[in-house]
């Protein structure tokens, strides 16, 4: 692979859990991992890749160009598979993009790219967006994220953080699912052991935490459409049908 200084990887598991081969659900007649590698193409990274524990990915994706990798489907969370094909790169950054965000925002992946060249102190940088009015926060498929006063992450939990005792007027944050790493963090993360708060949410990022690590936490107006559930895909595709953004 060509020397380059940053690389956006996309995690692809056609072994869903809740929805087996997702990543190739259509829409608009487009394979969702499809979508969002056209999403990531028109970011400014030096490279784009997937990297997949299914043959029947690669074969979707031949006609992109982009490089498809495959891992051992064994593999525990999308950031361990992101890290697996890092070691074959020599970029200082590299952004983790979902294979469930078919819309993500260019820009935001750039925006955490520049973040992180630009503050030596940055390890690793993640993004999050305010609940709408109206919003189910008890859905679990919906990560919160709690942050300090410099927009570093305290806890991420599926449940609705923080416990609001007398109803105090406060802003809810959603977590986007992208994250972005320092290349020898990336990997540093590959070797800690699965950790408990990891374990008992299913959040790969408390890994992070529980070793006293820190987090920075973007802020957006982004508002993500990550399909995670059949019902998920319905919602795709009605976004498709009202949006006047070419998406791919």
């Amino acid at each position: 692979m060509k020397d380059i200084r940053s690389a956006v990887v996309i995690p692809a598991r056609y072994a869903s859990t809740r929805f087996p081969g997702k990543v190739l659900a259509k829409i608009g007649n487009v394979p969702m991992v499809e979508r969002v590698v056209n999403q990531c193409l028109k970011t400014r990274a030096d490279g784009v890749y997937v990297v997949t524990d299914d043959e029947r990915v690669c074969t979707a994706l031949q006609h992109t160009g982009v490089p498809v990798v495959m891992s051992a489907p064994d593999i525990a969370t999308g950031t361990d598979r992101v890290a697996f094909l890092a070691k074959e790169l020599t970029a200082d950054i590299v952004i983790n993009v979902q294979g469930d965000e078919p819309f993500i925002n260019p820009g935001l992946i750039d925006n955490l790219t520049a973040q992180l060249a630009e503050d030596n102190s940055l390890n690793m940088i993640t993004a999050c967006t305010a609940f709408d009015d109206g919003e189910d926060i008890n859905n679990t498929s919906y990560v919160k994220v709690v942050l300090d006063s410099n927009n570093y992450a305290l806890y991420f939990s599926r449940s609705p953080i923080p416990y609001n005792r007398d109803n105090t007027p406060i802003v809810r944050y959603k977590h986007i699912g992208i994250y972005g790493f320092k290349r020898v963090f990336l990997l540093k993360y590959a070797a800690m052991p699965s950790t408990p708060l990891e374990s008992a949410e299913m959040l790969e990022q408390l890994r992070v935490l529980e070793n006293g690590e820190r987090i920075k936490v973007i802020k957006t107006t982004y508002k993500p459409l990550s399909v995670d559930t059949p019902n998920d895909l319905i919602c795709a595709e009605e976004h498709l049908k009202n949006t006047t953004i070419t998406l791919t």
